[in-house]
């Protein structure tokens, strides 16, 4: 033959009624993950008064920038609320990874003689824990590290989960052999750990590494315990404490003459989430791909 001839094959009507189901929920199902982004965006931008007796919409409702420049009002304040934030999560993320993976390397390992009875050890502390009260006081009064910045990004960088999740990734994509084969050849465990797995584990290092990073930006609770200062705070406590003050000006205001009306703090609350999600929502489709590559490897060789 000289030439080939692309025979198209015709979907029967059971297929195609198949596919518009699927692509309808697919649509239903992305609408409802987006609509209530939207519905915090325009409720962000819309004014307090008009939301408290009208309620929300998909699109501003008296359009106001107030809920933002309330939050705003001390640029200074949540610059380095910012700032801080940015500072733990990337060196929380970094160590974190760091700490994930030579520990998840070593007990991934079977000549490691231990490996069995340290992964039991750290299967345990997901189970068992000493309390909230003994751990607070082993940082503070043993340690002494209230107030500093080393216990807030100190703590998160490990957990049984993700060291459990990241060994999956190394003994699902790094064969025993390979790293036999190296180590006759002369390769110490340093050079098999960097020139053999950690250039086949990008989608596992994406994904431990997203949910360090998500668990660092989304925290406020170690601010409020450990924290001494506005200046170590972090941007959700920030903003936690923010909202506090104003609702409790919006119920003084019933006590003075001032509406209650002119306190932004349903409109308040819309722009905090924005100001909180919005570098989260502008960095993930940058890691997507590697993340739901990294999490379809682990639960299938896991």
């Amino acid at each position: 033959m000289t030439g080939t001839k692309t025979n198209r094959i015709r979907k029967d009507a059971s297929a195609v009624a198949f596919d518009w189901i699927k692509y309808g929920l697919l649509t239903l199902t992305a609408l409802i993950c987006v609509l209530p982004f939207l519905v915090i965006i325009s409720g962000s931008l819309s004014d307090n008064a008009t939301v408290m007796r009208e309620g929300y919409g998909l699109l501003p409702k008296n359009f106001s920038w107030s809920a933002y420049e309330t939050i705003f009002e001390s640029p200074k304040e949540i610059i380095n609320a910012y700032k801080m934030t940015i500072y733990y999560t990337a060196i929380g993320t970094a160590v974190g990874l760091a700490v994930i993976v030579l520990t998840a390397y070593t007990i991934s390992r079977k000549e490691f003689k231990y490996r069995n009875v340290v992964s039991f050890l750290i299967y345990f502390t997901s189970i068992f824990g000493g309390g909230l009260v003994p751990w607070y006081l082993m940082y503070t009064n043993i340690l002494g590290l209230r107030g500093s910045t080393f216990i807030i990004w100190f703590p998160a960088i490990m957990s049984p989960f993700l060291v459990i999740l990241m060994r999956t990734f190394i003994a699902g994509s790094v064969p025993d052999a390979i790293t036999e084969s190296a180590r006759i050849d002369g390769a110490g465990e340093g050079t098999i750990l960097t020139r053999i797995v950690l250039p086949v584990i990008g989608p596992g290092l994406a994904t431990v590494g997203l949910f360090l990073a998500l668990g660092y930006w989304n925290d406020w609770y170690r601010s409020s315990m450990f924290s001494t200062s506005k200046e170590t705070w972090e941007l959700q406590f920030y903003l936690y404490n923010m909202l506090n003050s104003a609702t409790a000006v919006s119920e003084m205001s019933q006590y003075a003459n001032v509406s209650m009306d002119a306190v932004p703090t349903q409109t308040v609350k819309l722009a905090m989430a924005v100001v909180a999600t919005g570098p989260v929502l502008l960095f993930y489709p940058f890691v997507q791909r590697y993340f739901v590559t990294g999490i379809t490897i682990g639960a299938v060789k896991g």
